[in-house]
């Protein structure tokens, strides 16, 4: 069995909650979806209602997590044999972790195995990017009508169903031992995305500019892990 999930939250920060949870289940090819606003406990932030538009009288009368229909099947497949698909799925495990859910079962990080398969071919890694990048939207539309989706960025349904259709563009290039295996290493990333040498190769950047590089390492404590292991290795690369 396979679980495709995305959850909206409250923000990023340990503090926060999960306020919406979107999963598709998939057994035998069977597709069956479940989603439910969750109450958080805390007030939402604007800067959370401006990407996922839940405000807090939406969630007010919510039911909290273990009251919802998506949390009980989430923990009754809890299982070693569901695989749970995500983009990004340590921030979602991060956050289920808080509802007392520790996943028993295997794991894809879709974001993970697309630095490692995909990592040379695009720009950028988030979902809604890759959406359009590999084209997974010309199968949106019948599957979203299928299953009766709403096709909207950063809901937590929609979201889950372009994740499934994301794994199954690289389940043309490895099979789930490969993606799970993937999922745990670090990925080496060859450009940067973002500030002045954004699109630049990181390995051009450490030999003109490695002090830029080891400029953000020292002041960017949130680094994304994998582009903190790629600059240290090419770093390492043009020192020898």
């Amino acid at each position: 069995m396979f679980c495709y999930l995305d959850v909206e939250t409250t923000g990023l920060e340990k503090k926060d909650r999960i306020c919406s949870i979107g999963l598709i289940t998939e057994v035998d090819g069977k597709l069956e979806p479940f989603y439910d606003l969750i109450n958080p406990g805390k007030k939402v932030p604007p800067q959370a209602m401006a990407l996922h538009h839940l405000t807090n009288e939406m969630l007010k009368e919510a039911p909290e997590f273990d009251a919802t229909e998506a949390g009980r099947k989430l923990r009754a497949i809890n299982t070693p044999e569901t695989v749970l698909v995500g983009h990004n799925l340590t921030f979602d495990l991060e956050m289920l972790a808080k509802e007392g859910v520790t996943w028993q079962g295997g794991m894809i990080d879709t974001l993970k195995c697309v630095k490692h398969l995909l990592g040379s071919e695009v720009e950028h890694f988030s979902l809604q990017f890759l959406r359009y990048e590999l084209r997974l939207y010309r199968e949106e539309a019948a599957l979203a009508e299928r299953l009766g989706i709403a096709l909207s960025a950063h809901n937590a349904l929609s979201d889950a169903m372009h994740t499934l259709l994301l794994h199954r563009y690289l389940e043309e290039m490895a099979d789930t031992e490969r993606l799970m295996a993937l999922t745990t290493e670090q990925a080496l990333i060859h450009k940067l995305t973002f500030g002045k040498y954004g699109g630049k190769y990181i390995e051009d950047v450490a030999r003109r500019d490695p002090g830029y590089l080891e400029w953000m390492l020292r002041s960017l404590p949130d680094l994304d892990e994998d582009l903190h292991y790629s600059i240290e290795y090419y770093l390492n690369e043009v020192r020898i």
